[in-house]
């Protein structure tokens, strides 16, 4: 017989948060690069929801020292392991007056939720970095706590670091150096723990507005803030969709190339990947898309992994929507066809029970929950609603969502019970039971969804039928083609094309080795499907130069599929020290590596 699965039960913690639920803790630690790893002593100040003697919170290859109240008086605790992929339960024993407990410890090399970089890995080359990618369940592997976004917490911080070096958190940072090397930070909003976030490295800062600012490295300063000028733009017209922006600042930080993402929606310092600096501004609607989380993501948030899809549909619409007022229709129509697009390929590969908003993620790794169908089915969802409600009224639906929900976490039954008592109520013309059901339990797309379109594509359709007739590519018309015709073109191709084809593309577009990370990327998937071999050695110096798991994963899935498994050995062994270590864990188990 099943077990029947508790949709309310966080399965990826083994926290006892609806006993005891830890919401602030004090963090003093000391960064050592020689080492690779955290020293340090967290406070954790927790509540009683429940009788109860025992605290258990989430670790993973953590070394714990010894645990106290906040007296000083040893307690005692158990650290047990659960699996690989949850790591450890630390059990402390505490007494029924107590509602704090201090922890000493330290970090592992094999910490999954930081990376560590040699001075030549950077770009200045002279100075070592660090940076943390804590979602989906990695914050348990630099700080022992309950690592759920059920669990809500404010901090205070004290970071420690070598002279020359600055650090920053996802909280209040303030650009000026201080003598001593050691750095404060206050986080007075609750946030969920997968976005607790530490950069440590040779960084400068730059505002790109009155609110706004970018850190990275000196050499990369002027470019990416050039990149991201029209941040505060954005937060205007986020503003004027959902409200007030709740968290002060909006800085973002362009981290070092294996950064495995291409953002990071920590507050009030979103992660940002290199690849997006492509000198046109044509890849910066991933800015709008962490903004967006600002209110979708950060301020309501997912209760589980299962419920994923609540965070990114609604942020992914969002991003479209900020996309269309700073950047123009024309430019929010092309990236919602290609996100279609993108869906349509996943949907040929994902089972087809796989295929709903809340990911199947209960007992297995929760980065599986990171999909198309969490994305961009969940943002044709709300896209839909849209255009069921039309744009006034559905504004006024999200606006009154996240005002309700703000700065708690939700499930996917929150929701339905919440669409139940609103928009059925005030919509019922509109939207039914059975149809809201259908988007968000059903597999794959309702039969009587139309997917988007734009006439934009007219001139890469008349192009590709153009190719295939036999017309050199010299001959086609690509003026005032933008980044996404292109990524279009090359994912309309066809499945098996010629060599001759194919060299002929690449001798007029210089695809191999394209500036564009999207494009290049885009332009290998086919050149590997067709066994293009004069694209390996560019293909090499782009796996191993790029981290971001949204285009190393497929690409070496596609060496995977086309056969080459002799050079994916060698390209993986080389590239793989420079990926960070969720991802290189991600990659082992897809390639079936062994060092």
């Amino acid at each position: 017989m099943a077990v029947e699965l508790n949709l309310q039960h966080d399965y990826h913690s083994s926290a006892n948060t609806d006993v005891l639920r830890v919401y602030h803790f004090e963090l003093d630690i000391a960064v050592d690069f020689d080492l690779q790893q955290l020293n340090g002593v967290v406070r954790l100040d927790f509540i009683r929801n429940m009788p109860s003697n025992t605290l258990v919170l989430d670790c993973r290859d953590l070394f714990v020292d010894n645990v106290t109240d906040i007296d000083g008086v040893t307690l005692s605790f158990n650290i047990i392991d659960v699996n690989d992929t949850l790591g450890q339960k630390l059990i402390i024993d505490v007494a029924e007056k107590i509602t704090s407990v201090v922890i000493s410890y330290h970090t592992s090399k094999s910490a999954q939720g930081l990376q560590w970089l040699k001075p030549e890995q950077t770009l200045g080359k002279k100075l070592p970095y660090l940076f943390s990618q804590s979602q989906p369940i990695n914050a348990r592997s630099w700080i022992p706590l309950q690592d759920t976004p059920k669990a809500r917490v404010t901090f205070n911080a004290s970071v420690k670091t070598p002279l020359g070096l600055r650090t920053v958190m996802s909280a209040n940072n303030n650009p000026v150096m201080p003598d001593d090397g050691v750095f404060t930070f206050t986080m007075d909003k609750p946030i969920p723990t997968h976005l607790l976030a530490i950069a440590v490295g040779d960084l400068a800062f730059q505002t790109t507005g009155p609110r706004s600012g970018v850190y990275t490295e000196p050499g990369m300063l002027e470019a990416a803030a050039n990149e991201f000028e029209d941040t505060e733009s954005m937060i205007r017209v986020a503003e004027s969709l959902l409200g007030p922006y709740a968290w002060g600042r909006y800085d973002m930080i362009v981290l070092p190339p294996s950064f495995p993402f291409g953002g990071m929606e920590n507050p009030m310092l979103a992660f940002m990947t290199p690849t997006l600096i492509a000198g046109d501004k044509s890849l910066v609607s991933t800015v709008a898309h962490e903004l967006a989380h600002s209110w979708t993501g950060n301020l309501v948030s997912n209760a589980t992994w299962r419920d994923l899809w609540l965070n990114e549909g609604f942020t992914t619409y969002f991003t479209n929507r900020i996309v269309e007022e700073v950047y123009g229709r024309e430019q929010a129509e092309l990236e919602w066809v290609i996100e279609f697009g993108r869906l349509q390929q996943e949907m040929l590969s994902m089972p087809l029970g796989e295929q709903t908003l809340p990911a199947n993620v209960q007992n297995r790794d929760p980065n599986l929950a990171f999909n198309r169908f969490t994305y961009d089915k969940a943002s044709m969802f709300v896209h839909e609603l849209e255009h069921r409600l039309g744009r006034v009224a559905f504004d006024e639906f999200l606006l009154q969502y996240v005002n309700h929900f703000a700065f708690t976490a939700i499930t996917t039954e929150t929701f339905v019970d919440y669409a139940k008592q609103t928009l059925l109520v005030d919509h019922f013309d509109k939207l039914n039971l059975e149809e809201l059901t259908e988007w968000v339990y059903g597999q794959g797309l309702p039969a009587w969804f139309v997917a988007p379109t734009s006439r934009s594509f007219d001139k890469v359709y008349l192009a590709l039928s153009q190719l295939i007739s036999g017309i050199g590519a010299s001959e086609l018309c690509v003026a005032q083609w933008r980044v996404h015709h292109w990524q279009y073109f090359l994912s309309k191709l066809p499945l098996r094309v010629s060599q001759a084809m194919l060299l002929d593309l690449d001798e007029v577009f210089n695809f191999t080795g394209h500036h564009n990370a999207e494009i290049a990327c885009d332009w290998y998937r086919v050149a590997i499907r067709n066994l293009f071999d004069p694209v390996l050695p560019a293909l090499t110096e782009y796996l191993c130069k790029i981290g971001r798991g949204k285009f190393v994963r497929p690409l070496f899935i596609e060496l995977q599929i086309a056969g080459y498994h002799q050079e994916l050995k060698a390209i993986y062994a080389q590239a793989r020290p420079g990926y960070h270590p969720s991802l290189q864990v991600q990659l082992d188990s897809l390639l079936h590596y062994d060092e």
